[in-house]
Parts: structure tokens; sequence; C-alpha cells
């Protein structure tokens, strides 16, 4: 199956037109995509099933159950699928079913351990303050982010630890988040300063439950194997970022990964 992956697109600010990927099976945004939602509309007709997970500023100024509710409602409108703590299983050309995971995935703001936790969540106040969003009326700071990014984090967990049956097959399993898996996936230009646990999580201990793992979130380029004892585990971002800040530079809107 060839996927093509894009994310951090931020549509309600960047000038740019997605081009499906010649030979493409299968398109996933793999969050960010547009904060107004407008621009999902780009993705109706799209000549192959689109999957989509929510990125963080999906939920901006919004209260973020009910905005999970209206994005649903959206995507359906347009004939997306989107995956927030939900599986599905497509057939790939050769026949095999490929088992897609996919998550939002918020930060637990424990990259660097539970010790560095409160300088993680205090770097994460700038975060949860560009986004403005709610839950129930309460601001969604980043104690209600933590809470998120552990039940997204659990029902993960709980997925991947499950084995196909006769009634419930699959023979590949790929993980769709947002936040990144690993400080691997860190951006280069900010490292391993506390707010960076505001971009990715520690769930390498995770990765073996798929052979792939998309996500995006950081406005960089990632495509970096992680072996483990059974077997390896690829992981790719493939976001497009910023044009004002050059993040955008060298972005291949084509960027399709096989599995």
């Amino acid at each position: 199956m060839k996927i093509q992956l894009l994310s951090d697109l931020h549509l309600e600010t960047e000038v740019y037109a997605p081009r499906p990927a010649p030979g493409a099976d299968l398109l996933v945004l793999a969050g960010d995509v547009d904060s107004t939602w407008a621009g999902l509309s780009h993705f109706k007709n799209w000549p192959v099933p689109v999957l989509f997970v929510p990125g963080n500023h999906e939920f901006d100024r919004r209260d973020v159950d009910e905005a999970l509710s209206g994005l649903r409602a959206r995507c359906t409108e347009l004939g997306l699928r989107l995956l927030e703590r939900e599986s599905i299983v497509l057939r790939a050309p050769d026949g095999r079913r490929v088992r897609f995971v996919g998550t939002t995935r918020w930060c637990d703001f424990d990259l660097f351990g539970e010790k560095e936790r409160p300088r993680a969540m205090r770097a994460a106040t700038y975060f949860v303050r560009v986004m403005q969003s709610t839950r129930g009326g309460a601001p969604f700071d980043p104690v209600a982010v933590r809470e998120e990014g552990l039940r997204c984090r659990d029902w993960l967990a709980t997925e991947l630890a499950r084995q196909p049956t006769e009634a419930d097959p699959w023979d590949v399993t790929v993980v769709i988040t947002h936040f990144g898996p690993s400080l691997r996936s860190a951006d280069p230009r900010y490292g391993r300063q506390p707010g960076t646990a505001s971009f990715c999580n520690a769930d390498d201990h995770l990765l073996a439950g798929a052979q792939l793992w998309l996500h995006g979130h950081l406005h960089c380029r990632h495509d970096y194997l992680v072996p483990h004892a059974g077997g390896v585990t690829r992981v790719v971002s493939n976001a497009r970022g910023h044009a004002y800040k050059g993040e955008a530079d060298g972005h291949d809107d084509q960027c399709c990964v096989s599995v």
C-alpha cells in the first residue's frame, strides 16, 4: 500500500493547494490542516480514501469535546474518515489487511521523565495560550492536556496490544498520531528544551506494536528506523509548516510511504 502523507498545512494562513500523489492508494492527514476547518474541503472528492487524525490546532478557540463532534460531522460531509482513538482495517492492492490506529495523542509532558514534568508543563503555557481551547467551560490548560494525553496513551497501548483474530484480522499495523512518539522526532532547531515535551511523547515502548508510525506537529520532516526485538518500526513525518519561517522549503507534497 502506497500512502501519501501530509500534515501541518495550516491552511488558515498558508497559501497552498494540496495535490494528489500519482499512484497513491490512500492519503493520511496527520493534523493541523486548518484551524478554521475550511481547508478540509480541498480533500472532498479526493481520488483515494482519506484518513484524518486531528491536530491540536483543529481545536483552537473551541471546546475540545464539541470540536471533536463537529469535526466528525464535517469529515462525514466531505467523505473523509476521522480517527480519534479508533482503528480501521483497509485492504492493500496486494490483498494484505492494513490496520490503521489513529489518535491525536496529546502530550503528557513526560518526555524527559517525571522529575522534569513540572518544567515541561510550565513551558506548555505558551502552547495552550495560543490554542485558547476549553473543556466544559474551563481552560484546556496543561493539566487538562496531560489528562487527555494519558487517555490517548492508555487507549493506544491497549489497542496495540491486541492480536488479530479470525473475526477481526489484519496483517500490518500503521499508527497515525499528531504528536511525535519519541524524542527522536524533536525539531533539531529546539532539541531537548522543556518545550519539546509539548510536541513529542516518550512512546518509544509502543513503537514495536506497529510496522509504520506516521505523525505531524513538529514543523520539520523525519524518516527514521527504530529496531526492536520484534523487528523494525519506521517513523515518518512530512509536516509542511509555515512558509514565512522557511519551514516549507524543501517540503515534498508528493511524499509517499509504502507499507
